[in-house]
């Protein structure tokens, strides 16, 4: 018992829990967010609304097909209904839905422009003409380098064609010199234009840089200025502009009592390293050349490193002429003499003969399918000083 009540002893009763009473708040003034300034209403355009061709039919009084001509620039609307379907289409913001489109006409809107050339501002200048002219009638580029020298080169193309639906090829130097190429393209139906520096087409299908005769230009301003002892770098001999260059100089020299040494011939590749490896081996020929051929304007960019490391002196102790006129030229220190070739014209013509192909339009004639290059002197020409 005694320990049954010291138990109960033991525990204590919890302490009370104390609850402070919260003060009666004051009441607040009921607030509420002032109203928003009455504005006048604004007339709003609604410029997400996205117009159709059908649209621009309606609004001009003609046809979708007469439409459709106007955007792919066709030759068969009236000044006056072009002028005015033009308006409402600059008016209205439209633009052609490419799918739409390409499922109306069975096309793709693609171009293909197929290269293997280590001349990268070459491939530029031809990629920048071709879009101008394509952009302008809805076309897109698909740019597609290859290697013309490898076993599937033909067979890769072929699934190019069919993987992009491409509706036209351009084909640039060297790869448009490839017949098997022009052969295939024929054979699966899809239109195409070479650039090339020799006729080896019909007229219809290429652009034709008259190389031949642009090299005897060169050899006759060098003849003019008094050289005879004349150098050559030409490109790779696989590609054929390197053929119709040399071919084309070496005549013209001789045709005015000169000889293009072998010894004075060398083989570069297009690019800065060849040409001044090549120029190193050309100058250290006794006697060494007074005046140097470059077969383009990279390769003279390395001919004028070697010379300078040499402590020649261009033109006194060196005349350096190049071909292309790239924007390099006018850059190097003396100017470099050069043949201008309009490279954004061809890629520039090479569209527009190809659309018309595509679209069986008028385009550019066969005559127009020929360009001529022409000697742009500057300082790095001048007479021998011995």
């Amino acid at each position: 018992m005694a320990k049954k009540t010291a138990r109960k002893a033991s525990r204590q009763p919890p302490p009370p829990v104390v609850r402070a009473l919260a003060e009666p708040r004051t009441a607040l003034p009921e607030t509420r967010p002032p109203a928003p300034e009455a504005r006048p209403p604004v007339a709003r355009r609604n410029v997400d609304k996205k117009h159709t061709i059908n649209d621009i039919a309606r609004l001009a009084n003609v046809s979708k097909k007469t439409v459709s001509r106007v955007i792919n620039e066709s030759p068969f609307v009236r000044e006056e209904t072009r002028t005015r379907i033009a308006e409402i289409i600059r008016s209205t913001g439209f633009t052609p839905d490419p799918q739409a489109r390409g499922l109306a006409f069975r096309r793709s809107y693609l171009i293909g422009l197929v290269y293997d050339n280590p001349n990268a501002p070459y491939v530029i200048n031809v990629q920048e003409g071709a879009l101008g002219a394509l952009r302008r009638v809805g076309y897109e580029l698909v740019v597609h380098p290859c290697d013309r020298n490898s076993p599937e080169f033909l067979s890769d193309i072929r699934q190019l064609v069919s993987r992009q639906k491409l509706d036209g090829m351009l084909l640039l130097p060297p790869v448009s010199e490839n017949n098997g190429l022009a052969d295939l393209l024929r054979e699966i139906s899809c239109p195409y234009i070479r650039i090339l520096s020799a006729a080896l087409d019909d007229p219809e299908n290429l652009v034709q840089s008259m190389d031949r005769q642009s090299a005897a230009e060169v050899a006759e301003h060098l003849a003019k200025l008094g050289h005879t002892r004349i150098a050559m770098i030409i490109g790779p001999p696989t590609y054929r502009s390197s053929q119709e260059r040399l071919e084309g100089f070496s005549n013209a020299l001789a045709d005015r009592g000169l000889t293009l040494s072998p010894d004075y011939i060398a083989e570069g590749s297009y690019t800065f390293e060849s040409g001044a490896a090549c120029a190193e081996m050309l100058l250290s020929r006794t006697p060494r050349p007074t005046a140097i051929f470059a077969g383009n304007d990279e390769t003279a960019a390395g001919v004028y490193r070697t010379a300078y490391l040499r402590g020649l002196r261009i033109p006194h102790d060196l005349t350096i002429i190049g071909f292309d006129d790239s924007p390099l030229a006018s850059r190097l220190c003396p100017s470099l003499t050069t043949m201008r070739q309009p490279i954004r014209d061809m890629g520039r013509l090479a569209a527009e003969k190809l659309i018309a192909k595509i679209s069986r339009t008028e385009g550019p004639s066969a005559a127009a399918s020929t360009v001529f290059p022409h000697l742009v002197v500057r300082e790095s020409s001048g007479r021998p000083a011995s």
